[in-house]
Order: C-alpha cells, then sequence, then structure tokens
C-alpha cells in the first residue's frame, strides 16, 4: 500500500451519474481513487429518508458524501449523519451555479458570504468526520485572487484542511450549469497559487481533467487531482489509477475482468428487486477505444430496459465484444 493520500485522486459530484451504483462500478476499477457521492440537498438529509439518500455498499471506500446547503445545524445534523453511515468524509457544495440550487441558498452563491460558509464549516465539523468543501475560483465580479485567497483562509481558520478548487469562475446567471463547465476559461495558475500560499492546505484541482497523464502533471503543483465527466464516459482510464497515480504494485485487470467482477453486484440487486437498467447506464463506457464498443453499448440500450432484464444481459453484451474481437458472429 503506497504512502499517498486517497485525495490524490478522486471523481467528482455529478448528479444524476455518481450514484451508489455507479461508485461500486468505479470501486472495481480503481481500489485507491476517491469517490464522491452525487450533491444530496441537507434538506433531504434533515426531513426524508436517510437510508435512501445515504445507503451505500461496503465495498465503496474510500467513499465522500457531499451535501448542499447553508443552514450550519442542518449541516451539523448532516454532517453526524453522515459519520453514522461510515462514510469517510463529507463535502460542503460551494461550487454549483445552478438556478435551482441558488434558489435553495446553497451551491457557489455561497462565495459571496464567506463567513456564513466558515460557520457552516464549523458546525459541520463538530462531527466525528473529515469535512472538506469545494468550491470555484470566483464568482461573477467577485473574481479576483486576492478575494479567493480571503475566502480559502476564512476556511483554514475554522480548521478545514482540504479544499477542492474547480479552476473556473462561476457565472450565476446567463450561462447553464454545463455552460458554466466550458465557458468560463481554466485557470489552473490560480489554483497552483493558492497551494504556493497556504502549503499547509491540501488543495486539489477539478476542472477539465481529461486522463491520467494531466492529472500526474498538475501533481507536480498541488495535492490531489479530482475528474468529473472523463472518467464517467470513458472509465477504464481509472483502471491504472492505482498503479500510476498511488504507485501501488497490483495488476491492472482487463475491461472484461471488470465485468466478471461487477457481476455479483449485479445478482445482489437483481436479488433485491433492482432493475438492471440502474446499473448498466453507468458501464455504457467501458470499452470506449475498443473494438466491439458499439455493440457492447448498443446491445445494453435495446436489452437493459426491457421486461424481465436481468444481469444476463450484461453477459450476453460482454459476448457480442468478444465475437467482434475474435471476427466472428455472437451466438
Amino acid at each position: 500500500m503506497s504512502e499517498f493520500q486517497s485525495y490524490r485522486l478522486s471523481v467528482a459530484p455529478m448528479m444524476d451519474w455518481t450514484d451508489r451504483h455507479c461508485r461500486v462500478f468505479h470501486r472495481l476499477l480503481s481500489q485507491r481513487t476517491l469517490l464522491y457521492s452525487e450533491m444530496v440537498p441537507a434538506g433531504a438529509i434533515v426531513h426524508g429518508d436517510r437510508d435512501r439518500f445515504l445507503t451505500f455498499d461496503p465495498s465503496e471506500h474510500p467513499v465522500a458524501l457531499q451535501v448542499g446547503g447553508s443552514d450550519p445545524d442542518d449541516l451539523e445534523t448532516c454532517a453526524r449523519a453522515a459519520a453514522d453511515y461510515g462514510y469517510d468524509e463529507i463535502n460542503l457544495n460551494v461550487g454549483c451555479p445552478s438556478d435551482r440550487v441558488q434558489r435553495g441558498r446553497f451551491g457557489a452563491c455561497l462565495m459571496a458570504e464567506p463567513d456564513l460558509v466558515a460557520r457552516c464549516v464549523e458546525a459541520m465539523r463538530r462531527a466525528p468526520i473529515e469535512v472538506t468543501v469545494k468550491t470555484r475560483i470566483g464568482i461573477d465580479a467577485q473574481d479576483s485572487y486576492e478575494e479567493l485567497h480571503d475566502f480559502v483562509g476564512k476556511l483554514a481558520a475554522v480548521g478545514t484542511t482540504t479544499v477542492i478548487i474547480h479552476a473556473r469562475k462561476a457565472w450565476l446567471s446567463g450561462l447553464s450549469p454545463k455552460q458554466n463547465r466550458e465557458i468560463p476559461p481554466l485557470r489552473y495558475d490560480v489554483v497552483h497559487r493558492l497551494k504556493g500560499d497556504y502549503p499547509d492546505l491540501a488543495i486539489v484541482l477539478n476542472g477539465g481533467v481529461q486522463d491520467l497523464a494531466q492529472s500526474l502533471g498538475h501533481l507536480e503543483r498541488v495535492d490531489g487531482v479530482m475528474i468529473g465527466r472523463a472518467a464517467y464516459h470513458d472509465p477504464y482510464l481509472l483502471a491504472e489509477a492505482d498503479q500510476r497515480i498511488f504507485r501501488d504494485v497490483r495488476p491492472v485487470a482487463t475491461r472484461p475482468e471488470i465485468v466478471m467482477n461487477l457481476m455479483p453486484y449485479a445478482e445482489k440487486l437483481a436479488s433485491g428487486g433492482v432493475p438492471v437498467k440502474h446499473l448498466t447506464r453507468h458501464i455504457l463506457g467501458l470499452f470506449n477505444g475498443e473494438r466491439g464498443a458499439r455493440l457492447w453499448r448498443r446491445y445494453l440500450s435495446e436489452n437493459a430496459h426491457l421486461p424481465g432484464a436481468g444481469p444476463q444481459v450484461i453477459l450476453e453484451a460482454l459476448e457480442q465484444v468478444r465475437a467482434a474481437q475474435d471476427g466472428r458472429a455472437a451466438a
């Protein structure tokens, strides 16, 4: 086992994507990468069905819960619940710019209220769990380096030890969440500078990172890298993460081995009445770049949603890939 912290590489929290089924799949690809939940509003945990929002498979460790909120008491309740459920970390979302999130008074708009964010983190830290913050480099006209520096300084002053920085500013109006991931320019230099100014903080860089080679380049300047959509659309890039990022010696599993390793979980879901389509939608990109990738995606897309479809659909899709790679027709 290497000496590196799990935040050295992580998969970003992504709404509608990084649910528990996705995370189990990603864990089969990398044993060391830190996995994040989708963002859960604090109110859903305080007032809703906690099992629905917080239950996860033990294989997912290390795993972090991301929450959105701005009420310190509610967020302390969330942190205690995350600890009770066994999460390794709870992360406060101060980076999402969507209108829906802003209406709930959380996400990136909280960068305009650094003292409130500090109070929230201070309250969360009363729970027995690691508390981190994910934020942007700025919002709207509040985008100077000095403002970001002061914002992070307030977090450090209340005991925050890890801050994840999306290296783009966010526009709180006029751009969709998708546009906010693409139009504001990436400013990796700002994140690198921040690490220089806060050498005792773990600074994790997020935004636009496409592969492990880029990650290794950034790791020369910061403590960790968070990959988002690239890891979802081309998940096999995580397969070499343990060796290349964490310097572990465990062998890299092949794609077919990953499929076979996933089958016990697929069977477990089926026995609990969970439709297989809830799992297969996350594995469509597993064979990207390989012969048979299109057949894999098409077979799963066309068959996993059919009445009575079960884990066998995954094995049948794998046979399509093997047949294509062998140059024969699938049986």
